[in-house]
């Protein structure tokens, strides 16, 4: 059996723009992705401080340096640029790791520059 346990978090990221009419994803800038370990491609859980909304889309890499969280695709629909949001990606583990596993959170100010990481 495995565990879907948390391995890294963008904690307060503010959404910089949001294109429907854009391929689906989230794009973050490659600052943030360095940081987490989060990679182009990947899968990860938004959730939405503003509102609520929580949803799946996969990961593309921003400019560096850029601060950008764009999402992509219908999920813009979802959101409002200026909102405030956590990027979470999992990771599926044998229980035995479950509890060993220390996810990489990163907390970022208001222009999506690394703050504090835990």
């Amino acid at each position: 059996m495995l565990l879907k346990v948390l391995r890294a978090k963008i904690h307060q990221a503010t959404i910089t723009q949001a294109e429907v009419d854009y391929v689906g994803s989230i794009t973050i800038d490659r600052d943030l992705l360095d940081a987490t370990g989060i990679v182009p491609g990947e899968c990860v859980l938004v959730a939405d401080l503003t509102d609520g909304a929580r949803f799946e889309t996969y990961v593309m890499e921003g400019d560096r340096g850029s601060g950008t969280i764009r999402i992509n695709g219908a999920a813009a629909r979802l959101v409002d640029v200026r909102d405030r949001i956590i990027i979470m990606a999992f990771a599926y583990v044998e229980p035995a790791e479950a509890g060993k596993l220390k996810p990489t959170v990163v907390l970022v100010d208001e222009n999506n520059k690394v703050n504090r990481t835990l």
